[in-house]
């Protein structure tokens, strides 16, 4: 009796579970048919993201490989623009010379220059305005370790540098400073002492500072187009006879002496008419006036017409 219940039960599970190779159900063949769909779609997804990035990096490759092909043919065409028409040359340094410094002082003796012998000397002829302070300014500083009474220079040494100071601060907007200006004799003696490139204090060829005319210009601080544009404005000068340059390196300074000639003479002439508000009347002188029949006779008897030389001289 048990062993035919438990045949029956066998057979029953065998006839609940599907075959071999029996046909699956509707249902599973459609879960089985979605599951296969999904699994291509995945792929051509993942396929195509992989090609689309493929191309994209290669797009970038070819974009950077013409930048830089573009960028060198650039630079090939810019370059020798750039250094032949965009950049100017560098002006040549002013360097000094003994001809140069013989030159100076035989031009400040020309321009009847006595050189400064000591510090009684130098009072004296400030105390009589022979020598003029250095003309600070916003545009023109003087060295701090420069003492007060050498800080004075010639009239047209202080003319210059007004001249020069306003030029390069309307062009840079900074000062220029002064580092030196009028020594005496005894002072360039000891200079002498510390300085092995200072100019000697006496005999035939003297450093002009003990004249007052010159000056020395400070280069510390100065761009490089500071320096060229100085070495510019100074050269003409130099080659004028106004001035002379000697560009000195040791103490990184333009030594400039100025000549009386950089300020041109008045003209000489007569006396024009005074100055309203001086004080001094203007005496006008009597003509006698000349009878009228006599009139015609006098003017044939004056000389020709002609202009004074001060109209003359404002006319050019």
């Amino acid at each position: 009796m048990l062993r035919t219940a438990f045949t029956f039960l066998a057979l029953a599970v065998l006839s609940l579970s599907p075959a071999p190779g029996t046909p699956a159900t509707p249902t599973e063949a459609h879960d089985s048919a979605q599951s296969a769909a999904a699994l291509h779609h995945s792929r051509k997804r993942t396929h195509s993201k992989a090609t689309t990035e493929a191309h994209r990096e290669t797009r970038r490759t070819h974009n950077r490989r013409a930048a830089r092909k573009t960028s060198r043919r650039q630079l090939t065409i810019a370059e020798p623009a750039a250094l032949h028409s965009n950049r100017v040359a560098m002006p040549a340094p002013l360097v000094g010379s003994f001809e140069s410094l013989a030159r100076q002082n035989d031009k400040t003796e020309d321009d009847d220059l006595e050189r400064i012998e000591d510090e009684d000397d130098l009072a004296d002829r400030i105390a009589r305005k022979v020598l003029v302070p250095v003309p600070a300014s916003a545009a023109l500083t003087v060295n701090g370790d420069l003492s007060e009474s050498h800080r004075y220079c010639r009239p047209w040494t202080a003319r210059f540098l007004t001249d020069l100071a306003k030029a390069h601060a309307a062009l840079f907007h900074k000062p220029l400073e002064v580092s030196s200006a009028v020594r005496t004799v005894e002072y360039q003696k000891q200079l002498m002492q510390t300085n092995a490139n200072a100019a000697a204090a006496e005999g035939d060829v003297v450093s002009p500072h003990v004249t007052g005319a010159t000056v020395d210009v400070a280069k510390l601080g100065l761009s490089r187009q500071e320096m060229g544009w100085l070495r510019t404005w100074l050269l003409p000068l130099q080659k004028a006879g106004k001035i002379d340059v000697e560009e000195e390196f040791q103490q990184a300074c333009f030594h400039i002496t100025v000549y009386k000639s950089y300020i041109p003479p008045k003209p000489e002439g007569k006396a024009g008419p005074a100055k309203a508000g001086s004080g001094k009347p203007v005496r006008r002188q009597a003509v006698p006036s000349a009878p009228t029949q006599d009139k015609t006779a006098q003017e044939s008897k004056l000389p020709p017409a002609t202009l004074p030389s001060e109209f003359a001289l404002l006319k050019r």
